[in-house]
């Protein structure tokens, strides 16, 4: 692993690094207004230094918290840099987030300046403004618009006369200084504030830089939000491995811009990753009767795929044809040129990442945190170090144990040093040890492999007094093309039931295939044969599971389940608490009147 002397273990040092190993010419672009803009290394120098200066201009010292709403953009990232060089603090916030969110995390962390991307979240911003008791220091667009001051007017106040104060700063920033703050919305209880230091983020990154085949990858696409840690710390990667960083107009514009980007790899989260084979699978099902067959051969070719590479001569005689004639379409797709998807986040189903991988395009999925920034495990790219359903292996500097009700702990150089205003939570999540319990459950698989098992806030007790972990039955069932989103439920019941979103695209044509007319999504949720056929997919998944853990009832619902709407958080996780609260007469259905067949 090259380590440049400039390379002091700071975010600060990761563009100086780019500048003195390999300059781009394109070293982060963008798609704006439906034109590509890009930036070579120097540019991104030059304008990170001018935010650095203005921010000086307007008096902000070190350790002062600014904030940061926008979906990916260069700005975001030029700004980010600009703060960290004068010592400041990025407080970053999801943009879909609540006003009730925005006015938590601003006093929490006593945001000053806040950036936005343009003028429908500066008029949100400016509404929670009125709520705060206090006025906001300064409130700046990335867009130009006639109603609010946008970055430009602050690069104005770029005044040569702190240069020597900005280069007396960087010097004084520490490797363990407070870099960011970032507040986790996950899926139960209100925010908390991840204190992440310099370190805590660049160590991630050179663990990583280890075990990735950095000279074949050269080309990435960014789309996860920035304001989460695992697509920052991704981004902080590419920067220092000097790849091409480039972000797409918008989410709805992402198939047609990956055409023109041509990825390398990206990396996502499984429902990204899900709705992408939804997609491929739909079509293979319109496809003509020939090839809709030779589809369905390569696909259950695929399935069958050994995961550690060791397929006999046979299967790999008949994969090369498969590859030529079906997957060399889904690569197409992808840009042409996808050679791997990093998944992280959340639990792949382990299906999805055979398929992928025998298709030509290398599923590695890891596991992480935001605590850890993020990343604690990885599968490897070296053939046999890979196993299909674990998470990998821990990467270098990082510590795991399995402790007490299974949880895995975790120490290393990446894990936070606990949360900001929070000494009691952090004192229950670092022990005396300084061992970092992450909340999840799981077990390590030949020796070193960890395998996710569950996560102990969402596992429940049965009236029976059984154990029930929701997230392997929801992962199974969710390999069903009939289904979106599911929760497990039965706290305090006699019998695991679900909630389930149908995925209506799929459910639509099958009922169109029976000639089954309905004008609505109610109404086909309603519609007997399509409970009946939903459950039938339930019951088959059901087989894997013992007979405490399998789903006896279930309850439709018409959606949508979405981040705006407070269901999904922003890495597409279900929100439990809130589909209890929303959807408390359908929990109540599914127990209301169950018969004494369903015993513990």
């Amino acid at each position: 692993m090259f380590h440049s002397k400039l390379l002091k273990d700071r975010i600060t040092d990761l563009i100086p690094f780019q500048l003195e190993s390999n300059p781009l010419d394109k070293a982060f672009s963008d798609k704006v207004t439906g034109k590509w803009r890009s930036y070579s290394t120097n540019d991104a120098k030059d304008i990170i230094d001018k935010i650095s200066l203005s921010l000086l201009s307007l008096g902000v010292k070190p350790g002062d918290k600014i904030g940061i709403i926008s979906q990916n953009r260069v700005e975001w990232n030029f700004v980010d840099i600009g703060i960290l060089q004068i010592g400041a603090v990025n407080v970053p916030f999801y943009p879909n987030t609540s006003e009730e969110n925005y006015r938590y995390i601003i006093n929490d962390a006593e945001v000053k300046i806040i950036f936005v991307e343009n003028n429908d979240l500066y008029k949100k911003v400016k509404n929670v403004e009125k709520k705060l008791g206090r006025k906001l220091e300064k409130i700046y667009t990335f867009d130009e618009t006639k109603d609010t001051e946008s970055w430009n007017h602050l690069i104005k106040l770029a005044d040569e006369k702190h240069r020597e104060k900005l280069k007396n700063l960087l010097e004084k920033i520490d490797k363990d200084d407070l870099a960011t703050i970032i507040y986790t919305s996950g899926t139960t209880g209100e925010p908390k504030g991840v204190r992440l230091t310099h370190y805590n983020i660049i160590s991630n990154v050179l663990s990583l830089s280890e075990i990735m085949p950095t000279d074949t990858f050269s080309r990435t696409i960014s789309f996860l939000p920035l304001c989460h840690i695992f697509e920052r710390t991704a981004v902080y990667f590419y920067i220092y491995l000097c790849r091409s960083i480039n972000y797409p107009e918008s989410l709805e514009k992402l198939s047609e811009n990956i055409l023109e980007i041509k990825p390398h790899y990206f990396i996502t989260v499984p429902r990204v990753l899900e709705k992408i084979y939804e997609k491929i699978m739909a079509k293979g099902h319109e496809l003509s009767l020939p090839k809709k067959a030779i589809f369905g051969w390569a696909v259950n070719l695929a399935d069958n795929f050994d995961s550690k590479g060791f397929n006999n001569w046979f299967y790999n005689f008949r994969l090369f044809f498969a590859r030529k004639l079906v997957f060399s379409k889904w690569k197409a797709a992808l840009g042409g040129e996808i050679k791997s998807i990093i998944s992280g986040s959340a639990t792949l189903q382990p299906k999805l990442a055979r398929i992928f991988t025998a298709a030509g395009i290398q599923i590695i999925q890891g596991y992480g945190l935001t605590e850890s920034s993020p990343a604690l495990t990885s599968n490897r790219y070296e053939k046999g170090d890979y196993h299909l359903g674990t998470v990998g292996t821990a990467i270098p500097e990082v510590e795991l144990k399995i402790g007490e009700n299974n949880e895995i702990l975790a120490k290393g150089p990446n894990v936070t040093k606990g949360y900001f205003n929070k000494p009691e939570d952090t004192a229950k999540a670092i022990d005396s040890e300084g061992w970092f319990h992450t909340g999840d459950t799981g077990e390590f698989v030949d020796g070193n492999y960890l395998k996710i098992t569950g996560r102990l806030k969402e596992i429940f007790k049965t009236s029976g007094g059984k154990f029930i972990a929701p997230q392997p039955i929801e992962n199974k069932m969710k390999e069903s093309f009939f289904i979106e989103h599911i929760m497990v439920v039965g706290e305090n019941e006699k019998f695991a039931g679900a909630i389930i979103l149908p995925e209506f695209n799929f459910l639509r044509k099958w009922c169109k295939g029976k000639r089954l007319i309905y004008q609505t999504n109610t109404e086909m949720i309603n519609s007997e044969e399509v409970k009946n056929r939903i459950m039938h997919e339930v019951n088959k998944h059901n087989k894997k599971f013992g007979h405490i853990q399998q789903i006896k009832k279930i309850a439709l619902v018409a959606g949508p389940w979405t981040v705006e709407t407070g269901e999904l958080t922003p890495t597409l996780k279900v929100k439990r608490n809130v589909i209890k609260e929303k959807y408390k007469k359908e929990i109540e259905s599914i127990y209301k009147n169950n018969s004494e067949q369903f015993k513990n």
